[in-house]
């Protein structure tokens, strides 16, 4: 079998290695076609995730990154339809909710590849946010969607996708955070720091770094935080913090984008996550860590079911009380996201 991927993003990168590596294991007489779109271009978000995660170098790298997601998708459309002509995959796998993978689908599709899509069904039932199209789309020209959970099978069957084509598989970023944890490294600058409890924060979604209004309630927020706060600055959002001129509060610790396994020891040792990346509120869960969720609704509703996560939005108020609060309302973890056999289940699927 051959099997074309289509990577652009960080947490792609992750979930790709860890198939990627099972696919080699378990099934070396098949092949897979590796495509980086470059939608992350900057080699702190992209190249240092090859090197850590022992992810083969991509037998492509299409160089589209950096512009407004109509060109993006296009540029990406373009390119691999050509390529998938070129290579004749089986099938094409496709991560996520980015514009590589709205663009992975959509070219298969159109050339009649079959298409499986990793994580399908999730729903923040927000249409202003690009991956919630990107999702949608994806799962309405996928042949197999592996959801990760029931509720992501649910919102597949309200949609009407046929039965036969959904398969609730667990989350392969669980899979992912048993194996890379052992493997966890401290950042090099860590101990200058000099910090006891801290949190560790993210932002880099457009609809917050984009919005001056979504940026001052947020740092306002971290400026009142209990803990310090180490924030891995994301290229995105210290360049709208400049053209917004926007400081960083005292209590905000701005680094340098940090590498995968720099990024698990972080989450591993911080008190609490804030955050407004998907995977990272998932990440949090993993290592035990509770989450205040810079959003106003998230796809993984199971988290703040459980008590796991509290959504916050940018409100300043709200994200004080959040990170004050988040810690006394506990929670238990289980296995709302599998046994960690997530790869298995989607190769024994691709394979049958």
């Amino acid at each position: 079998m051959k099997l074309l991927t289509v990577i652009g993003a960080r947490p792609q990168f992750i979930k790709a290695a860890t198939v990627s590596r099972a696919l080699a294991a378990h099934h070396p007489d098949s092949r897979e076609i590796l495509v980086h779109t470059g939608q992350h271009y900057d080699a702190n978000m992209s190249d240092v995730f090859f090197d850590e995660l022992d992810i083969p170098r991509p037998d492509h790298h299409l160089g589209v990154g950096g512009g407004s997601h109509g060109q993006n998708t296009g540029r990406m459309l373009e390119k691999l339809d050509a390529l998938i002509v070129q290579e004749k995959p089986d099938w094409v796998l496709v991560y996520g909710d980015t514009d590589s993978t709205l663009a992975g689908a959509l070219a298969a599709a159109k050339l009649h590849v079959p298409v499986a899509h990793v994580e399908a069904g999730l729903r923040s039932f927000n249409r202003r946010m690009p991956e919630e199209i990107n999702r949608v789309l994806t799962d309405h020209v996928a042949d197999l969607l592996f959801a990760p959970t029931k509720v992501a099978q649910r919102n597949l069957q309200k949609e009407g996708v046929a039965d036969s084509k959904i398969h609730v598989v667990g989350d392969v970023m669980y899979d992912a955070a048993l194996y890379y944890k052992p493997l966890a490294r401290k950042p090099a600058w860590f101990d200058a720091l000099r910090l006891g409890e801290f949190a560790l924060c993210t932002i880099h979604r457009a609809e917050n770094t984009d919005d001056p209004d979504r940026m001052r309630g947020i740092l306002a927020g971290l400026a009142k935080s209990p803990l310090p706060v180490v924030l891995p600055l994301h290229p995105r959002t210290r360049k709208q913090l400049a053209q917004f001129h926007l400081g960083l509060p005292d209590t905000v610790c701005a680094v340098d984008p940090v590498g995968y396994l720099e990024m698990v020891w972080l989450e591993s040792h911080c008190r609490l996550v804030v955050t407004d990346s998907g995977g990272v509120q998932k990440e949090a869960y993993f290592h035990g860590k509770p989450c205040v969720t810079l959003r106003d609704e998230t796809e993984w509703v199971e988290l703040v079911e459980v008590g796991a996560n509290v959504l916050v939005g940018t409100d300043r108020e709200r994200i004080v009380a959040g990170m004050s609060q988040v810690d006394l309302a506990g929670f238990e973890a289980n296995e709302l996201y599998g046994h960690g056999d997530s790869v298995q289940r989607i190769l024994e699927l691709l394979f049958v």
